[in-house]
């Protein structure tokens, strides 16, 4: 894999930038399918009077700018970690500033945790609903479509997530055009609706929402539920910047989304001055009847793009949960030689596939499904700003006055987009809620799961410094080769090595103690990933530092010592490992239900030899049994 940090070619940059508005903004981008529509659906019980019509405009203009243009763009994703971006890494960083202070420290990592959790179940309902959206506008055209919205709809998500091995950068590359044109679409559908109805720009003017809340607190109260729709594709940006990297989602945003959103919504609103009957379908509206089936493909694929992202956003996601030790070794392919970011993981992909296909056949419409959407973003958001306020005092060193400021400013705006949300729970927003207690719960109970493991290996198992002890009280045959015993902790005996002791009393000529340790960074420089130490009777101990969002390719980094002087040859090495056995617990009552899970995880995880990317004809595995 080339090193990310080179110079890029101007060919790559303009690749680059048309992968990220391919992959980046499908989520928010496609919100004018719905957004206003919704606005005055059957929770707000809106009238489409003009005072409503202006209301619900400067609302949805002022929360782009708010929370997408302010807040995440220039404020959230300024947190990165290693350019590495998400609730989760921005989790971590919170851990890293907080190493003295255990108990906020503690209260950090499982805010992250929820927060990450809450994302795979908007993962679950985005693709469902924007691509559900899109083909309902057949409906506009004829009602013969009417009985066929469903089948067409689960066809294409089908296809959606069969192409997603073949990497984020080659999809970007492919819908990069296409949501050119979907923006250029948005632009100038608004622009022509905006001309008939210029003074449709006064909702420009944050009073109109304040008159609008004036005049009906409840409905206005009500209806930000739908629309907080308009900026749920802030996760995504952020959780996707690990792609992409901070500058093309600015400029993209700024310069093609932003005035291409922005320009629609003025539009549906003149048009809804103009034609409340229009309020059935305000987008298609906008349109003239000879762009109708035209749009209607287009939205459609804009829809697919929107879907990419944030299925792009749950692998890393994952990626980041797996280095963290928050769940299982899942099998991770990378999809780009140039962008450490851009992966694939099947086992993610079918969860996804097989969730988004059973909301789609349960809620049937996308006005349903608008009820379940958007409870997790906005409880993501409000985590997102907590966990800011800890970087920004202990990392960027800010004021408390200043840190406080921002804090409560953006949960002034958060805090009612969650609370009108969570109106919705009992219309489904009980599932994505579901979703992240079963993934939060999975990454719990494998998190300490697997601290109760390593305490019974470290009782089954001998401190490090009796080695040569040990090798005096028998009599050991060293054979030719080199010998790598894993161990997760460095200061005990691997397992592996004591048992191969116990049956056959030999060793290697030369013995490697290697433990591989994941970093709180997305990446470690090479020069800084390993530690070697010479110990006696040609023994080594040998601990690799790989950063949460690198391969670890165990046989590639131990290749590249040789560069520190020390030899190795993949066809004179064997690797030798220890496999758990996880026992069944004597009690099965409820009370043990995360002893239940880890075993279930345990059983069905990657195999640390495929997860290390060993050579299987030089690897060997002992199992050891263990009651946890």
């Amino acid at each position: 894999m080339q090193d990310s940090d080179k110079s890029p070619q101007p060919s790559h940059i303009a690749q680059l930038y048309l992968a990220t508005l391919g992959i980046v903004f499908g989520d928010i981008g496609t919100s004018p399918l719905y957004a206003f529509r919704e606005s005055f659906g059957h929770a707000s019980h809106l009238e489409l009077t003009p005072l409503n019509v202006y209301g619900v405009l400067s609302l949805i203009t002022w929360s782009l700018i708010t929370v997408i243009s302010i807040k995440y763009l220039l404020y959230i994703m300024k947190a990165d970690n290693r350019r590495e971006g998400g609730v989760l890494a921005l989790g971590t960083l919170g851990q890293i500033a907080l190493r003295k202070d255990k108990s906020i420290k503690t209260g950090a990592l499982f805010v992250a945790l929820f927060g990450a959790a809450l994302l795979y179940g908007d993962g679950v309902i985005t693709p469902a609903i924007s691509v559900l959206s899109a083909i309902e506008g057949l409906q506009i055209a004829t009602p013969v479509f009417e009985p066929y919205v469903i089948p067409i709809t689960c066809l294409i998500l089908i296809g959606l997530f069969s192409i997603q091995r073949h990497g984020t950068a080659k999809i970007g590359t492919v819908f990069g055009p296409v949501m050119v044109i979907w923006f250029a679409t948005l632009f100038v559908s608004g622009l022509a609706s905006v001309i008939q109805n210029p003074m449709i720009l006064s909702a420009l003017n944050p009073m109109r929402a304040y008159e609008f809340f004036a005049a009906h607190p409840h409905g206005a109260f009500m209806s930000l539920g739908a629309i907080f729709l308009v900026v749920t594709g802030g996760e995504a940006l952020y959780a996707d910047m690990g792609h992409f990297g901070l500058k093309p989602i600015q400029r993209m945003w700024f310069f093609v989304a932003f005035p291409g959103l922005l320009m629609n919504y003025f539009g549906q609103g003149a048009l809804l001055l103009r034609d409340p009957s229009a309020i059935i379908n305000p987008f298609y509206k906008l349109m003239p009847s000879w762009a109708l089936l035209p749009s209607i493909l287009l939205a459609t694929m804009a829809t697919i793009i929107a879907s990419q992202a944030v299925i792009s956003g749950v692998f890393s996601l994952t990626r980041q949960a797996i280095q963290l030790n928050f769940l299982p070794r899942i099998k991770i392919e990378h999809t780009s030689d140039r962008e450490i970011g851009q992966i694939y993981i099947k086992a993610m992909n079918i969860f996804l596939a097989i969730g988004t296909l059973w909301l789609v056949f349960e809620f049937k419409s996308s006005s349903n499904l608008a009820s379940a959407y958007g409870i997790a973003v906005s409880t993501t958001m409000v985590l997102t700003t907590l966990l800011a306020a800890i970087v920004a005092r202990k990392i960027w060193k800010w004021s408390l006055l200043k840190t406080t400021l921002f804090t409560v400013a953006f949960l002034a705006i958060d805090i009612p987009f969650w609370l009108s949300n969570m109106t919705k729970f009992a219309d489904g927003g009980w599932v994505p809620i579901a979703i992240a207690a079963v993934v939060l719960t999975c990454m719990l109970a494998w998190r300490s799961g697997r601290a109760v493991l390593a305490q019974r290996l470290r009782s089954k198992t001998l401190p490090f410094e009796t080695l040569n002890e040990l090798l005096e009280k028998q009599v050991v045959q060293r054979v030719k080769g080199t010998g790598v015993y894993m161990v997760g902790q460095s200061k005990i005996l691997p397992p592996a090595l004591l048992a191969n002791l116990q049956l056959n009393r030999a060793l290697h000529e030369r013995v490697i103690f290697l433990t591989v340790q994941t970093a709180d960074t997305p990446i470690v420089r090479e020069g800084e990933s390993v530690k070697i130490e010479p110990l006696e009777n040609n023994f080594f101990r040998v601990i690799l530092r790989i950063g949460y969002m690198q391969a670890p390719n165990v046989p590639k980094i131990l290749k590249n010592c040789t560069s520190l002087g020390f030899d190795f040859d993949i066809n004179d090495t064997t690797f030798v490992l220890s496999r758990e056995i996880i026992l069944a617990s004597k009690d099965e009552s409820i009370f043990n239900l995360k002893k239940k899970i880890f075993r279930i995880m345990t059983a069905n995880a990657q195999r640390a030899a495929d997860y290390f990317y060993l050579p299987p004809s030089r690897t060997v595995e002992l199992g050891i049994s263990l009651d946890i």
